[in-house]
C-alpha cells in the first residue's frame, strides 16, 4: 500500500450552478470556449464556488483542472491548453515563466495555505500533536501528499522534520498522488490519518476532524497564480478571473475555506 498513487487531473465544467465533468481538448479552446483553469487540489472547494461566482457575474463558463502543482506545471510546459495556471506554491509559477509560458504582468499571490493532521471522525482519537502520530500504536500508515511535486506534502514533510519525526514515521507513509487524494486515502481507510490542506478539512465537514498544525513548522505555503494563455481571444476573460479570486467576491470564499490571505496574519500560529 505505501507509494500507492493515482492519477490526480480532474477537470469539473461549471454552468451557473450546475457542475458537469468535461475534458478539455485543445483544440477546444477557441474563443467563445469555456475558460480553462488549472489548479492546486487544495483549492477545489474553492474555485468551484469561486468559478460559479464568476459565471454568474460575467456569463464566462469555466473549467477546472484540479492536480499536483508540480504536475499542472510541467504540463503547461509542455503546451497543454490552459488559460490560467493557480498553484500551492510560488516556485511552479516562477518555474512556467522561466520557460517562456505565461505573462509575468499577471503573477499574483492570492493565499497562504495552512495543514491540518486530519481523518474520518470514526478515526479520530483526539491527537494533539504530531508526537501523537508515532506514540499511537494505531496509527499504521500516515498519507502525506508526494513531496516530489505536491507543496502540500513538502509542508507535511517539512513539519514532520522540524519535530524530529521524520525518520520515524516514514515507514509508516503513503503517498497521495495531490492533496485531494491524499484525504482519500485516509478518507476510505487505506491510511488512519492524513496530513491535508485545511481548506480540504473545512469542506469534508462532520465527516472528519483535524488538528491545525503550527504554520511555523514549515516554510509558508505562499500560493500564487498567473495567466498563461497567449490567444488574444481569451487573454482578457483569463486575466478578469485571475483579478476576481483577489476580489471581495473571490477572497471571501477563500477565508471561508481556511486560506490566509495576502498581508493578513492567520492568527493562528
Amino acid at each position: 500500500m505505501r507509494g500507492r498513487m493515482r492519477p490526480g487531473l480532474v477537470a469539473v465544467l461549471l454552468v451557473g450552478a450546475c457542475g458537469t465533468a468535461a475534458g478539455p481538448t485543445p483544440d477546444a479552446l477557441t474563443g467563445d470556449a469555456a475558460l480553462l483553469v488549472a489548479g492546486a487540489s487544495d483549492l477545489r472547494p474553492a474555485f468551484e464556488e469561486i468559478g460559479e461566482l464568476f459565471t454568474a457575474e460575467t456569463g464566462h463558463e469555466v473549467i477546472f483542472d484540479f492536480g499536483s502543482s508540480g504536475q499542472l506545471a510541467q504540463r503547461i510546459i509542455e503546451g497543454a491548453p490552459v488559460d490560467v495556471y493557480a498553484s500551492a506554491n510560488v516556485s511552479f509559477i516562477d518555474e512556467v515563466l522561466e520557460s517562456g509560458v505565461g505573462d509575468p504582468e499577471t503573477k499574483a499571490t492570492y493565499a497562504f495555505g495552512r495543514i491540518t493532521l486530519w481523518s474520518m471522525a470514526a478515526a479520530w482519537r483526539g491527537w494533539s500533536d504530531l508526537a501523537d502520530l508515532v506514540s499511537d500504536p494505531d496509527i499504521t500508515f500516515l498519507a502525506i501528499a508526494n513531496p516530489e511535486h505536491a507543496p502540500y506534502g513538502v509542508a507535511a514533510k517539512e513539519a514532520l522534520l522540524s519535530v524530529g519525526l521524520w525518520e520515524i514515521i516514514e515507514p509508516k507513509l503513503v503517498f497521495g498522488e495531490n492533496i485531494s487524494d491524499t484525504q482519500r486515502l485516509a478518507d476510505t481507510g487505506d491510511a488512519d490519518a492524513a496530513i491535508v490542506a485545511l481548506s480540504l478539512a473545512i469542506a469534508a465537514g462532520e465527516r472528519g476532524d483535524w488538528l491545525l498544525i503550527d504554520e511555523a513548522l514549515h516554510e509558508p505555503l505562499e500560493q500564487a497564480l498567473v495567466v498563461v494563455t497567449d490567444d488574444p481571444g481569451r487573454v482578457e476573460v483569463a486575466t478578469a478571473f485571475a483579478a476576481f479570486v483577489n476580489q471581495p467576491a473571490g477572497r471571501e470564499v477563500m477565508v471561508r475555506f481556511g486560506f490566509v490571505l495576502p498581508g493578513e496574519n492567520s492568527g493562528t500560529g
